[in-house]
């Protein structure tokens, strides 16, 4: 019988990350950001695995954002 194939993902924890700031005066890379973690509405909460590349994409705006324990 061939192995199971373990997910990452699945094995890691999740973080959960709060959009709390508007982004209205930011530039536009720190627009794109939030967008692509799948946030859209203010004070919206989502769960994204947790992995230094997660957690590098949310340091890059802390002041939009904020990783809710």
């Amino acid at each position: 019988m061939p192995r199971k194939a373990v997910n990452k993902e699945t094995t890691e924890g999740k973080i959960r990350i709060e959009y709390y700031r508007s982004f209205i005066a930011s530039p536009k890379t720190h627009k794109t950001i939030v967008r692509s973690l799948g946030l859209r509405k203010l004070n919206q909460i989502v769960e994204r695995p947790d992995t230094d590349a997660m957690r590098g994409t949310v340091a890059k705006v802390p002041h939009l954002l904020r990783i809710v324990e």
